[in-house]
């Protein structure tokens, strides 16, 4: 905007107090400084630029110098204060704006995720950071080892690097309870895979989940809580990969499901390793490696540091103590399931 265009009521009183310090060469007083500030905030609430405002400050100056020489420090000392407080109303508005506008934000999001507002009205909210609820959107998840907040580095980072990849793209990046977020339309894998492999080096090595894609305003809850629901698993079993697939885990809800089911199970299949010396926890960890190497004896007993002819004494124990095989197609199945359930369900640590 062009000093033409700054409104008169912004420069109200300015040149009568600089006619007012040319004669006196006093400073302002409090009340005219704080006068000055109330004008910049009002400046910046209606959305004037500071440099034009600024501008139209020193042709008003030229337009009324007073005196002569002689009253131009005083003048000039006046001109200075009044510029300054005008200056720091503005910026003080500013600042309230970004701070009203980061709790909107934090509101929306907080709605977003957990579902606790009207979904016409979450949807209009949700326009303004460019999320369309009626289209499909998927979530990641990013989890380091420490916490991250909307200015941490590491946001900052991936920010960065999403924005110039791709641009806008309907992407909302934030924070969490600690971690990273992403949310994408449904339809955009490569934002999502791209924002995974950001993640994963900005918080050195961190663990990032992928929900699956999910249709409305609640898919994005869906899909939030199905990448938490991951990072979850991938704790209680183990599983270290970079990123995980919400869609490559379902099984184990599934398994777990009936909970009382899976403890039946874990306790009648595997409840007697715990009469072996030592323990379940030896076996169980044999059994584990076991599957997890597809019942390949050599590879399974290397990821153990035993010879094969040890790992083979183990697991012809586990069929001695629970009459089930696991080199055997019949039992093989029942055993695996055990075994994850035993893990979903921290057996033997925590009793069933």
């Amino acid at each position: 905007m062009s000093e033409r265009e700054i409104p008169d009521q912004y420069l109200v009183g300015y040149a009568q107090l600089l006619a007012d310090v040319a004669a006196s060469g006093r400073r302002l007083t409090r009340d005219e400084i704080e006068a000055r500030r109330a004008l910049g905030e009002r400046a910046a609430e209606s959305g004037h630029g500071l440099r034009a405002l600024v501008g139209a400050h020193l042709a008003a100056t030229r337009a009324a110098w007073p005196g002569t020489l002689r009253t131009a420090d005083s003048t000039l000392a006046a001109m200075h204060q009044a510029v300054d407080a005008f200056a720091e109303g503005y910026e003080r508005a500013q600042r309230l704006a970004v701070r009203q506008e980061e709790a909107a934000r934090r509101e929306f999001i907080d709605d977003l995720l957990h579902g606790r507002s009207n979904p016409g009205r979450l949807a209009e909210r949700a326009e303004r950071f460019g999320l369309l609820l009626s289209h499909t959107h998927a979530v990641a998840v990013a989890q380091g080892s420490t916490a991250y907040d909307e200015g941490d580095p590491a946001a900052r980072q991936v920010e960065q690097a999403l924005i110039g990849r791709f641009g806008d793209r309907s992407v909302l990046l934030t924070t969490k309870e600690g971690r990273l977020l992403c949310v994408a339309p449904g339809d955009q894998d490569e934002v999502l895979g791209y924002f995974a492999r950001q993640a994963h080096t900005a918080t050195d090595g961190g663990q990032v989940a992928i929900g699956r894609a999910q249709p409305g305003p609640g898919g994005i809850r869906q899909s939030y809580e199905e990448a938490l629901n991951s990072l979850e698993l991938a704790e209680r079993l183990q599983l270290d990969g970079p990123v995980l697939h919400a869609a490559d885990l379902l099984v184990y809800p599934v398994l777990t499901r009936d909970r009382q089911a899976m403890a039946d199970l874990v306790v009648n299949a595997l409840g007697p390793l715990t009469t072996a010396r030592g323990g379940a926890q030896p076996l169980l960890d044999t059994l584990t490696v076991y599957f997890e190497c597809g019942c390949v004896a050599a590879e399974a007993a290397r990821r153990l540091s035993l010879s094969v002819r040890a790992l083979t004494y183990r697991l012809e124990r586990i069929h001695q103590l629970t009459g089930a095989d696991p080199a055997s197609p019949t039992h093989r199945y029942m055993l695996q399931t055990a075994v994850i359930g035993a893990r979903l369900l921290d057996w033997p640590a925590s009793g069933l």
